[in-house]
C-alpha cells in the first residue's frame, strides 16, 4: 500500500517561518519549534511546552486528517468535505438567509481556534460547538416566540445532534457538543476545557451588542470577571478596552 503523504506535512512545501524559536514559559530558554509539534520538552528545564503557534489546518479541513493525525472521524455523509465544511454546510442549511447568524457562528469560530491554540482542548469538539452553539435559535423562535438562551438551550442539542450524527461523529463527541450547546448561556453543570472556550468566543463576539452602555473600567471590569480562560481574556480587553481608550466599545 502506497504510504500517504500530506502536503502540509511534506517539508518540501514548508516555508521558513514554519520552523521557529520561542521562549520556553517556564524558564526563558529558546526552543525550537516546527510548525506540527503539538509539544517539545525544554532542553534547559525539562518542562514540557506546548506550541503557541500550532498549525490546526489539517484538524480543521483536510478530508485525510484521519489518515494523517489518526483520531479524526471518517467523514461518511461526503468523502470530498472534511467533517469542519460539511458542520459549516449543515449550519448554513438550517440558518438558510439568515446571514447575522452565519456570520455569528463563522467568528465564535474563529475565536474559538485562536483560544483553542493557546489553551488546548479536543478540536473537534471545539470546532463543532462553536459551528453549532446557536444552531436552535430559530426553532426556539418558532417554538416559544423568543430567542432567549433558555430556549436556544433546549432546542439547540436535538438539531446539533441529528447533524454531527449524519456526519457520523462519535457519540462522546456528539455528547460533549450537546452538553456545551445545552448549557452555552446558563454555564450550568458544566466546565470543561472545551466548554470554556466557547464561552469565551461567544462572548468576545457578542460583547459589542450586550455591553454597549459599559463605560472602559465598567467593561474591564465585567471582562475580568466573566471569562473563563486567560486567552479569551486577554483577546477580549485587547479588542475592547485599549490603552488610554476614554470611547468605550466600538461598535
Amino acid at each position: 500500500m502506497a504510504k500517504f503523504h500530506c502536503p502540509g506535512q511534506d517539508m518540501r512545501f514548508w516555508k521558513p517561518k514554519d520552523v521557529f524559536e520561542a521562549s520556553c514559559p517556564h524558564c526563558g530558554a529558546a526552543m525550537e519549534f516546527w510548525k506540527d509539534d503539538p509539544f517539545r520538552k525544554c532542553k534547559a528545564c525539562g518542562q514540557k511546552v506546548r506550541n503557541p503557534k500550532i498549525d490546526l489546518g489539517c484538524a480543521k479541513w483536510c478530508k485525510y486528517a484521519e489518515q494523517c493525525l489518526g483520531y479524526m472521524p471518517e467523514v461518511e455523509t461526503d468523502p470530498d468535505m472534511s467533517v469542519c465544511e460539511q458542520l459549516i454546510s449543515a449550519m448554513k442549511k438550517v440558518f438558510g438567509p439568515d446571514q447575522k447568524r452565519v456570520v455569528h457562528a463563522l467568528e465564535v469560530q474563529k475565536y474559538a481556534e485562536g483560544i483553542m491554540a493557546k489553551e488546548g482542548g479536543s478540536p473537534l469538539v471545539v470546532m463543532a460547538a462553536a459551528i453549532l452553539h446557536d444552531i436552535g435559535i430559530q426553532e426556539a423562535e418558532r417554538k416559544h416566540g423568543s430567542a432567549a438562551g433558555k430556549y436556544q438551550e433546549i432546542e439547540g442539542p436535538p438539531i446539533a445532534k441529528e447533524i454531527m450524527e449524519d456526519i457520523g461523529l462519535e457519540e462522546e463527541t456528539v455528547d460533549h457538543v450537546c452538553r456545551i450547546i445545552g448549557r452555552h448561556h446558563s454555564a450550568r453543570d458544566i466546565d470543561t476545557l472545551e466548554f470554556r472556550i466557547i464561552w469565551d468566543a461567544d462572548w468576545i463576539v457578542n460583547i459589542p451588542e450586550e455591553c454597549g452602555g459599559k463605560s472602559p473600567d465598567e467593561l474591564k471590569e465585567f471582562i475580568e470577571r466573566i471569562f473563563r480562560t486567560e486567552t479569551g481574556r486577554s483577546i477580549a480587553l485587547r479588542r475592547y478596552i485599549p490603552q488610554h481608550s476614554s470611547e468605550g466599545i466600538q461598535k
